[in-house]
């Protein structure tokens, strides 16, 4: 079992959905994608990877095989996925502030969902549904998204130093140099691992 690699963590949320249901919260994940101010709390997020929301109807589980027997379920279910920066209590708090009516809308019509707010409740219940990640590969385990970010706008000044001063004398060279370096302080990321947050702080969500 391994959530986290690095500073990432990846999240696996299975909850099961109203079958009859099921085509309101597809047409709210619809407009949400053609209309992304929606989701503008969630987009500010700099800690997140990614997330996405995947609807499987009762009757849509493959079979890999003419002798597996077929399901019969009740409902059907939504599966959530996310990477992030941080602690498991720290993306679901800042997930929580960022678009409470959100996650009400596209939770509405699942199986005891108790809205986001307040939080304990909401932290249960992700809990409860959470499938622990048996292997995690991240190809860039200690970078977390802002470093990406920084690191791409890094690149680009020095292209863009080295297009200009690359051939310059040595006084003005380093002179453009010190004043490059003093802009770019804030882009300059700590790729080294952050703290790991204990088990026990992550199964009660603190």
């Amino acid at each position: 079992m391994s959530n986290i690699a690095g500073k990432a963590y990846a999240m696996n949320v299975i909850t099961p959905i109203r079958w009859y249901m099921t085509w309101i919260n597809k047409i709210i994940f619809w407009v949400a994608l053609r209309k992304p101010a929606t989701l503008k709390g969630l987009i500010t997020l700099s800690l997140i990877h990614y997330a996405r929301w995947v609807i499987i109807g009762k009757n849509q589980f493959p079979h890999l095989d003419e002798r597996q027997p077929k399901e019969k379920l009740n409902y059907a279910y939504m599966l959530f996925f996310s990477n992030f920066n941080g602690s498991w209590a720290q993306y679901v708090d800042s997930f929580t502030f960022a678009i409470p009516s959100g996650l009400d809308l596209f939770w509405k019509w699942n199986i005891r969902y108790p809205k986001s707010v307040p939080l304990t409740p909401f932290h249960s219940y992700i809990q409860f549904n959470q499938v622990q990640t048996d292997h995690y590969y991240n190809a860039y385990p200690m970078a977390a998204a802002n470093d990406v970010k920084a690191a791409k706008t890094l690149k680009a000044e020095l292209i863009a130093f080295d297009a200009k001063f690359g051939n310059a004398e040595p006084e003005q060279f380093l002179k453009q140099y010190k004043t490059l370096l003093r802009s770019l302080q804030h882009d300059l990321g700590d790729m080294q691992p952050t703290p790991i947050v204990s088990l026990a702080d992550q199964a009660k969500g603190e």
